[in-house]
């Protein structure tokens, strides 16, 4: 429907690449319906691309849902045993395969590989029949993503087409995009911002513009290239973009929007971002892949009106994902299932048409459609939403549950700090004792023994860091969430930890 919309109602309009030579939305619709007479006519149950950026990923996705086929994009930079063991879930499959993907597939039974270049030459040969019709039915699977398994093995969430049309229709007017807007697509195809945005950028008919993979350098060459007016990046790319920006002086004069999400944004980097580029509008949306995308904003409006704002309860809005949006519920509750009461932390559920909580083999949801994210979080009393990382982050000390973001957010408010992370590490006398790695600002200059009075100045002293480790950088996945499990190993080994389980 999506695509069959802005195939009709904007087919002059151009859909991806520059827009002196770039594909417009009607050859974009035939290009994708020749895509589901390829794909019908090979046997598979999956369509599986493993790849960088490219026109494969919208075409892939559209002439998969024509085709009646899942999607499923997977992460190329996959060690090639988990790669192999996820591809394997979903064979009889279709391999549309990017650059040195074949080689790392072979001997794979029930896979029929087909090389990207060669998959968008039979796209563009008008000989290849259209197929016929634009129709699918709202309850088949559309799209399935393997969660990235930060903390055990992956698991692929399914999302079904009325999940995805709901998201969509929901948050974006059909050809709202001025002519003159393009976006800028640099997460990889295997993270639900990616999907979220071949769809929405469609039906508003924006212009995209793709990097195979992300550059800090290349993204801003790019956007001043090809006048970009939108962006979505993940935390690990704004400070990096910001660094370029800086360091030349240049700005980004087509920016509009630049919208952040996929794991905590620390509060100085947003900060610098709005003094780096006061023309741009920021907009933080926090989501999962369970949930389609997007269930939460907070808009340019907020991130202004919080910056500007010497009421500390105003001020602290920055650090939230703002409010829930129209079509989605959300509550905070408590261990045992109950609601609980504005600016006290619990558990988020939502519940909604887009939101899945669906994974293979597997509903999650309850009987009243209601979905337990397992993030932490809280409301204030204007119905911002804060969230405070993983449930399965708690630290356990002495018997007390203790929250690392909790400690993570007093050690960012202090003067030289860039990020900061806080896990436990096992502990004989404790279980587990608190252990920090912190990134300082460049020419910050503060201590350890400085960060750990400032945190127990905040918080009591069993909330505390025991050792706070000084580090380049924190270790992120490509969709910006921290790896809490290797930095935990490795500050484990720093300080001598007693291996898990001991005692």
């Amino acid at each position: 429907m999506i695509l069959e919309m802005a195939a009709d109602g904007l087919a002059d309009r151009v859909a991806l690449g520059s827009r002196d030579d770039g594909v417009t939305f009607a050859e974009l619709g035939r290009r994708s319906r020749r895509a589901a007479t390829v794909l019908a006519g090979m046997p598979c149950n999956h369509v599986v691309l493993v790849d960088e950026n490219s026109p494969a990923v919208p075409i892939g996705l559209f002439g998969s849902a024509i085709a009646s086929t899942p999607f499923v994009p997977v992460n190329y930079r996959l060690a090639d045993d988990r790669l192999r063991a996820i591809v394997s879930q979903v064979t009889p499959a279709l391999v549309i395969a990017g650059r040195g993907v074949p080689e790392r597939l072979v001997g794979l039974e029930g896979i029929q590989l087909i090389e990207r270049a060669h998959f968008l030459t039979m796209v563009e040969d008008e000989a290849v029949e259209e197929s016929d019709g634009w129709g699918c039915d709202p309850e088949t699977v559309a799209v399935l993503l393997f969660t990235s398994g930060t903390t055990g093995d992956p698991k692929a969430a399914v999302l079904r087409h009325r999940n995805l049309a709901s998201y969509v229709v929901g948050s974006v007017e059909f050809g709202a995009a001025a002519e003159d807007e393009c976006a800028i697509v640099s997460v990889p195809p295997y993270h639900i911002a990616a999907i979220s945005s071949v769809l929405t950028t469609t039906y508003s008919g924006r212009r995209v513009v793709q990097l195979e993979a992300f550059d800090p350098a290349r993204w801003v060459a790019t956007v001043r290239a090809e006048s970009a007016t939108h962006a979505m990046v993940v935390p690990t790319m704004l400070g990096r973009i910001l660094d370029v920006v800086e360091s030349d002086g240049l700005g980004l004069p087509s920016l509009r929007s630049l919208s952040y999400g996929g794991g905590p944004m620390p509060a100085p980097v947003v900060e610098r971002a709005l003094r780096t580029l006061p023309d741009v509008d920021l907009v933080n949306a926090y989501g999962l892949t369970e949930t389609s995308s997007t269930i939460a904003l907070l808009g340019p409006e907020h991130h202004r009106a919080a910056f500007a704002s010497d009421d500390p309860t105003v001020r602290a809005r920055l650090g939230s994902v703002g409010q829930v949006l129209p079509g989605v519920e959300l509550s905070i509750r408590d261990p045992a299932g109950a609601p609980v009461t504005a600016g006290e932390r619990g558990e988020i559920w939502v519940r909604g048409e887009q939101v899945s909580g669906e994974y293979v083999g597997l509903t999650t949801t309850d009987g009243e459609g209601w979905f337990r994210t397992r993030d932490a979080g809280h409301l204030d009393e204007g119905g911002f939403l804060y969230v405070h990382g993983r449930l399965d982050d708690v630290i356990v000390r002495g018997g007390e549950n203790l929250s690392p973001g909790e400690i993570e957010e007093v050690l960012l408010a202090c003067d030289g700090v860039e990020a900061a992370a806080v896990v436990g590490i096992p502990d004989i006398e404790w279980g587990e004792r608190i252990v920090a790695a912190v990134v300082l600002s460049p020419g910050a200059s503060v201590t350890e023994e400085e960060l750990r009075v400032h945190v127990q100045g905040t918080l009591r002293s069993a909330r505390t860091p025991e050792r706070i480790k000084f580090v380049g950088e924190l270790p992120f996945n490509e969709s910006g969430k921290l790896l809490r499990r290797v930095l935990r190993d490795e500050l484990a080994g720093e300080f001598g930890a007693e291996p898990a389980g001991a005692g």
